[in-house]
């Protein structure tokens, strides 16, 4: 492991041949247009990339947009837990006269949908790299849309149990397919806002979830939830028709040894006059010469190639780093309004405070495109984490507070509302950009369905023991739920220290180099790489 190297030779690639094309090793010409074209989209600022890609930015938002749909979907379910009219339609009454639903069905509904998340995932690896994005992306719109039904006619807790599952299969691949699409078809400047903006629409979609619900409120029949449930239905037509006319991505394309139409795809995804030093037959060259790159130094395109050689690291970084997202106790701002009702607010309170807590977080987003630029992906994520670590200690703290006032409440509320700015503006965020660029390209759908599955098992088990602290049914932790996320919280903060890479400013080439030859976590920044064994070195990114 050369820790102290600072110049690194990138292997020679590989003569090995595409799935339809022999791969020539490029002459001396060549090589030197490759190395140019690198340092050229290394050097290449955002309002250029913006100048040169604007349709690969509208492509890569439109597939994002589905997560906009899943945020909403997914944060109904927990939402629904504090809703009096789905409560006493699902739920159970208590001895005083109220209704609730048990903490065990609560459990049960939350993990359903990481269940079938799971299935979504797996089976986005499969068929993202043989079908493709696009048409991975609209077989799943198209399944959801006949899914929706099950829980808008659901006569029983059971039958939403079924819905939840089966929705969650698209939803898995709504996860990661439009993270994977973004870091393929834009630029080194732009990476790290599309991939990062899929959070943004996370958030949107649950802003957009509570402020519905909170307008339901007043409504006390069948409808106030059912509307809810049918409004999931704006979102799939218009997006199947939208992704059906983006172009595929041109990596995927070159992976499949298709070099006209990954030349083909570029120009649809960049302006038509673009920057005169720009050539689009340079670039698909550099994606194929970062390609065999990797096939010389992986085992394969299988899943469990994910787990051989240099590429276990870059798994378990791209794992870990997304089940830390989830570690960081989210389980409050995935289970806030019920969260407030717990912790002594009125129902109306309770989605106002959630419906505040969602939009600062779409500040927070923004902010992290501002912070990512100046200060790297490694150090907002070490830094939210202990953050973070910081602020449920605070809130376990607030329940310390006398049980007579509403005070402490308020205090848990007001912090959770910092807690949500300080998630998007750190972890909640810059995840999607480490986990798309840590990833290999031959192996990014695999090892992000991988890292997802892992947050989907830690969701699964915060699923199942977070009603229970809220439950007053159960374990009726409420705000003293704080001390238990802090000290998971730290363990995160203590394992992304010594593993976490700075991954801003690199082209995928740099990075496969990185790995390849073992180059330390906290040392990747400072870190030269040399392409082709040439004499002269590419600097370190600014």
């Amino acid at each position: 492991m050369p820790e102290s190297d600072k110049d690194i030779q990138a292997p020679k690639a590989s003569t090995a041949e595409h799935d339809d094309h022999p791969y020539e090793k490029p002459d001396a010409e060549q090589e030197a247009r490759i190395r140019q074209t690198i340092e050229k989209e290394r050097t290449t600022s955002v309002r250029e990339a913006l100048r040169l890609y604007p349709k690969a930015v509208a492509w890569s938002i439109l597939l994002s947009t589905t997560v906009i749909m899943e945020g909403y979907d997914l944060l109904l379910v927990s939402s629904f837990f504090a809703f009096q009219p789905w409560v006493r339609k699902y739920g159970e009454q208590q001895p005083d006269g109220s209704y609730e639903l048990s903490a065990a069905w609560q459990s049960v509904l939350y993990n359903g949908a990481a269940v079938g998340e799971i299935l979504g995932l797996f089976l986005n690896g499969y068929l993202a790299e043989r079908f493709g994005y696009r048409k991975t992306m609209m077989g799943a719109l198209t399944v959801i849309t006949g899914l929706i039904f099950i829980p808008f006619f659901a006569p029983s807790v059971e039958v939403l149990q079924t819905g939840s599952i089966l929705m969650g299969i698209p939803w898995g691949i709504f996860q990661t397919l439009p993270a994977t699409y973004a870091s393929e078809v834009c630029p080194v400047a732009l990476r790290g806002y599309l991939t990062t903006y899929i959070n943004l629409c996370w958030v949107m979609g649950q802003l957009l979830a509570t402020g519905v619900l909170r307008a339901m409120l007043q409504q006390t029949g069948e409808w106030a939830y059912r509307i809810p449930y049918a409004l999931q239905w704006m979102w799939p037509v218009p997006l199947i028709i939208g992704v059906a006319l983006a172009p595929e991505s041109p990596w995927w394309l070159v992976r499949k040894g298709n070099k006209s139409g990954a030349k083909a795809a570029l120009r649809r995804l960049t302006a038509h006059a673009p920057d005169s030093d720009f050539s689009i037959d340079d670039t698909v060259e550099v994606m194929i010469h970062t390609n065999e790159i990797e096939k010389e130094m992986s085992s394969g395109s299988s899943y469990l190639a994910c787990f051989k050689g240099y590429d276990l690291r870059r798994t378990e970084i791209s794992c870990l780093t997304w089940a830390g997202q989830n570690l960081c106790g989210t389980a409050f701002m995935n289970n806030s309004t019920y969260f407030f009702v717990q912790a002594g607010m009125d129902e109306s309170n309770s989605f106002n405070m959630s419906m505040g807590q969602y939009a600062i977080g779409f500040v927070g987003v923004f902010r992290a495109w501002f912070m990512m630029r100046h200060v790297g992906r490694r150090t907002l994520y070490v830094s939210g984490h202990a953050l973070l670590c910081l602020l449920l200690l605070g809130i376990g703290f607030t329940s310390l507070a006398p049980s007579s006032t509403n005070a402490g409440s308020w205090a848990a509320g007001s912090l959770l509302l910092v807690f949500a700015l300080c998630y998007n503006l750190t972890v909640g965020t810059v995840t999607y950009s480490l986990v798309s660029e840590v990833s290999s390209v031959r192996l990014r759908a695999k090892t992000l369905s991988l890292a997802r599955n892992l947050y989907n098992v830690c969701s699964i088990v915060s699923g199942v023991i977070a009603p229970y602290m809220l439950n007053p049914t159960a374990w009726n932790w409420k705000s003293k739920s704080g001390f238990f996320w802090a000290g998971i919280t730290f363990l995160c903060l203590v394992w992304a220290f010594f593993r976490v890479p700075e991954t801003k400013g690199r082209t995928y080439a740099e990075l496969d180099v990185l790995f390849e030859k073992g180059v330390g976590a906290r040392k990747f920044a400072d870190t030269t790489v040399e392409h082709f064994q040439m004499n002269e070195t590419i600097p370190p990114p600014i």
